[in-house]
């Protein structure tokens, strides 16, 4: 099925085709159309028009209002101020609409696909081998897959890249620590839980750490293996892949938790660029965008000053020949534009790298890499704990994301587990929406902040069905699903013919705005815009509620009308949140 146009779109060509029938001049000119507390829409163009005209704003509006056909579309049209004009929608015209959506059996409820799609390669979590995953690694995870999700409904062609951290001199120190002390990680790769292979990694990872910075000797064999791995000697690279393959485990259960789809040939490491990267500096000093200072390979920047007012450079490579991050991020720009033909290129990454990503952009550009490509970073800012403060154990320590979750599943099982007598969940139900409660509740905290914005990780407040919530959403989703189970022989049926109440009017009208906003929050990279609009719904779905019997309405009509503005709004909610990456659950 084609996709719904929306009423405002309609609206918008309406006026715009009256205002070009009032003054030819006007043609193209934007009716500067917006929602409006005084009537459904405010149209304000009219204001710049008559400027532009040397006309009076009211009596140029008066002129519009009279070529405004009002009927099956608009029921009102009224000139207010210095020269806006008040919209008011035919209550047919939303049912109307609304059964058109109804109606799409694509399930994209009358969503069309964004205009030109293109190719988008996303990196987004990037957990680090050898080091379990900590809070720190939430934001990139949660928003990157709702990005995802985001971009791919809307019709763009997404490569998903997860740039683990899996190269370097810790690993250097991780394999001489393991050829000096076999006996620490004697298990075979898949004979144990993530969470054990993990624990064994991160165990061996300390006391490698302890020795090399206790031990000279140590420290220089290590540095020796580095040069071993990176020169690709067979042993010292089998041993590197038993840890990579070790930590493998552990992402996967992590992600799993998460409620994530996490595909191996999507984790692409810094190792996967390690034959590049000669190459690229070869490049950028041949083209003359880097050059040697010091001994080093650099790239300088007009406005980046250290606290001395020095210029702070990038430094590609090394004095000792060694690569830095630059390198390895370089390369993956290279490959992802020339092999995997980005258009764009997006990092979900922490705004603390904010200056490191706008210097290599800025490098891949003078190289010509980004021609035609734009690159962005989604930073994100800091989960913080109560006393906003970055978030950690009382103990100082980072906080475990396998532990914040398993706790988040805990309180939302103990939540849900309390109701679950009024609906006779089972068990096993009770723990399967314990999961998706838990899990949605930490997920849509994240995504309904800003990602800029630093929030508070406040479980309690999380799980409440009071509030701004995953939870709320959730349950205002599963009451629906109690009323269509209640209905008996009522069905769905949409009747334009009726009059609308208020509450079924606001309820409608925002059911409406469901495809520009998923469009406008998928090109702008904003979940928490698509967030909010979701909790907004939810509230209006209550209010409707409250004012206006469903299965004793006055006529059966109006029982079947309203009834399919409920299963709608469900709809919508289900849809709105699987594109958060959240699950919503048919009873709870």
């Amino acid at each position: 099925m084609a996709s719904v146009t929306s009423l405002t779109d309609s609206v918008q060509q309406h006026l715009a085709s009256a205002l070009t029938a009032t003054r030819p001049e006007a043609a193209g000119a934007d009716p500067l159309l917006r929602r409006s507390d005084r009537a459904d829409y405010q149209a304000n163009g009219i204001l710049a028009l008559a400027k532009k005209a040397k006309a009076n704003p009211r009596e140029l509006a008066a002129e519009v209002v009279a070529h405004v056909t009002t009927g099956e579309l608009l029921a009102d049209v009224e000139v207010s101020g210095p020269g806006f004009l008040n919209l008011t929608i035919a209550d047919r015209a939303i049912t109307a609409n609304l059964a058109a959506r109804y109606a799409d059996d694509t399930g994209r409820l009358g969503v069309p696909h964004a205009g030109n799609p293109g190719t988008t390669v996303i990196d987004y979590a990037q957990p680090n081998v050898a080091k379990e995953m900590h809070v720190g690694h939430l934001r990139s995870a949660v928003i990157g897959d709702a990005v995802v999700r985001l971009l791919e409904f809307t019709g763009e062609t997404v490569v998903r890249r997860h740039h683990i951290g899996d190269w370097g001199t810790q690993f250097g120190m991780l394999i001489q620590y393991l050829e000096e002390h076999p006996h620490e990680l004697d298990h075979k790769a898949g004979q144990v839980s993530g969470e054990e292979a993990m624990s064994n990694l991160d165990r061996l990872y300390k006391a490698a750490r302890r020795l090399f910075d206790a031990d000279e000797e140590f420290k220089t064999r290590s540095r020796r293996r580095v040069v071993d791995l990176q020169a690709g000697d067979p042993h010292t690279l089998a041993v590197w892949q038993k840890f990579v393959d070790e930590s493998k485990i552990y992402f996967f259960s992590v992600f799993e938790k998460l409620d994530m789809e996490v595909r191996d040939p999507d984790i692409v490491g810094e190792s996967g660029y390690n034959d590049m990267l000669a190459e690229t500096c070869r490049l950028l000093e041949e083209s003359g965008v880097a050059v040697r200072s010091e001994g080093a390979l650099c790239v300088f920047f007009e406005d980046v000053k250290g606290p001395d007012g020095k210029p702070v450079p990038l430094i590609v490579q090394k004095s000792d020949g060694g690569y830095g991050y630059a390198a390895t991020d370089l390369s993956a720009i290279r490959d992802r534009v020339f092999a995997l033909k980005a258009d764009t290129l997006l990092y979900v990454v922490d705004a603390r790298q904010s200056l490191h990503f706008k210097m290599v952009f800025e490098t891949a550009r003078r190289a010509g890499w980004l021609d035609g490509v734009t690159a962005t970073q989604l930073a994100f800012g800091t989960v913080l704990g109560m006393d906003g403060k970055p978030f950690k154990t009382r103990e100082g320590e980072t906080v475990k994301l396998e532990d914040l979750l398993d706790e988040a599943v805990q309180r939302a099982t103990s939540v849900v587990r309390e109701k679950a007598g009024k609906v006779g969940l089972s068990e096993a139900e009770i723990e399967e929406n314990g999961r998706y409660v838990g899990v949605g509740a930490v997920k849509y905290a994240d995504l309904s902040t800003s990602a800029v914005r630093d929030y508070k990780f406040d479980l309690d407040q999380m799980v409440s069905l009071n509030g701004d919530t995953s939870v709320y959403l959730q349950y205002a989703y599963a009451r629906v699903q109690s009323i269509l189970r209640k209905a008996g022989e009522a069905r769905p049926v949409p009747h334009p013919e009726l009059e609308l109440a208020a509450a079924e009017r606001a309820l409608g009208l925002h059911l409406d705005q469901f495809g520009e906003t998923v469009l406008e929050v998928a090109a702008a990279y904003e979940p928490h815009k698509l967030a909010a609009y979701l909790y907004q719904l939810a509230s209006l779905l209550t209010t409707f509620y409250d004012q206006c019997p469903v299965l004793k309405a006055d006529t059966a009509e109006r029982t079947e009308n309203r009834l399919f503005l409920v299963d709608l709004t469900a709809r919508t909610l289900h849809q709105g949140m699987a594109l958060l990456g959240i699950r919503t659950p048919e009873r709870l």
